[in-house]
């Protein structure tokens, strides 16, 4: 996959106090702001590009004026999400510097900020300078242009995704970014080519094939990803569970409380990075989820040695807080 979003893991103890609902979550909040802000610094291009995300995914406006401020860093990546975010959350203040970036050296940055202008109102001519770029002979491009005509939703851009899905010259990025696109705008023609994905023999493709049944959202794609709850890879589970939580769906509980309270049956304990990845995975489903008993692990996640963990946890932190405050 080229999406510029990378997936995040951790070692959790067995023995965790259980803590009471909406009013626990948010004793949590200044803990989890604490560790997006402390992050924001770290020279590591993954941490800042997933600081950016955790900001805009859970809707912390009074930080979009940092994420605003890595319009001018030196990664592509970190540039490429800002402006991404920006679009997200329709920050408006950024107007005058992202029409700067729209000369950007780098194409990604530069459909990034075709993307964030068209969501903030610029009109149809960045919507199709964005869709322009899709034709251009760069599968990183192609793929996180996929990406963002997902995003978008607009019916327009079907024919767009499908070519850069038939193409037999297309990469496998962008291949799977498109079908993910096309799921997203809900054509239901795509769940044929979601399903080879759900029974292919690799676990990244099972991974993606839920992720985009996610994006699909509907009641039979509800479906498909009840099946991979059942999956034989821990991976694969984790995500399963977390994307019906999204729909609604707290069916996985029971699949993340089960990895949470043997993780050492999921996984080598020297195997660190594949421990970091299901954490976070496990951290991020607590907050898809909604449920106190998966509530209740969030503290020890937030004091993770991953940065990684730390933000996947702060992340459900904000959006459980933000739930409990809706009537």
């Amino acid at each position: 996959m080229t999406k510029f979003r990378i997936f995040f893991i951790i070692t959790i103890l067995t023995a965790i106090n259980y803590c009471s609902g909406s009013e626990s979550v948010k004793n949590l909040v200044p803990d989890a702001e604490k560790i997006v802000l402390d992050e924001l610094k770290n020279p590591n291009i993954s941490i800042r590009d997933n600081v950016i995300e955790v900001i805009a995914s859970s809707q912390k406006i009074e930080m979009m004026p940092k994420v605003a401020a890595f319009l001018d860093d030196s990664a592509v990546r970190v540039r490429f999400t800002a402006a991404m975010a920006i679009g997200d959350m329709q920050y408006s203040q950024s107007v005058s510097k992202l029409k700067k970036l729209l000369k950007d050296p780098d194409l990604n940055v530069a459909a990034a900020v075709c993307y964030a202008l068209y969501r903030l109102g610029g009109g149809e001519i960045y919507l199709k300078s964005l869709e322009d770029y899709a034709l251009v002979k760069d599968p990183i491009v192609q793929a996180n242009v996929a990406m963002l005509l997902g995003k978008l939703k607009s019916q327009r851009s079907l024919p767009i995704l499908y070519k850069l899905k038939d193409n037999p010259t297309s990469s496998d990025s962008v291949t799977y970014n498109a079908t993910e696109a096309i799921a997203r705008i809900g054509d239901e023609k795509i769940y044929a080519r979601i399903w080879t994905l759900l029974i292919s023999v690799y676990v990244d493709d099972r991974c993606m094939g839920v992720q985009a049944m996610g994006a699909l959202g509907s009641e039979k794609g509800k479906n498909a990803i009840l099946t991979m709850l059942d999956d034989d890879d821990p991976q694969v589970r984790l995500i399963a569970a977390g994307q019906l939580g999204e729909l609604g769906d707290k069916s996985g509980q029971s699949v993340v409380l089960e990895y949470m309270n043997n993780p050492s049956q999921q996984v080598e304990k020297s195997v660190s990075e594949r421990r970091n990845m299901l954490n976070v995975l496990a951290a991020l489903a607590i907050g898809q989820i909604d449920t106190e008993p998966l509530t209740a692990h969030l503290p020890k996640f937030l004091k993770n040695e991953s940065p990684l963990v730390r933000l996947a946890a702060s992340k459900s932190v904000f959006i459980l807080a933000k739930t409990a405050k809706q009537p």
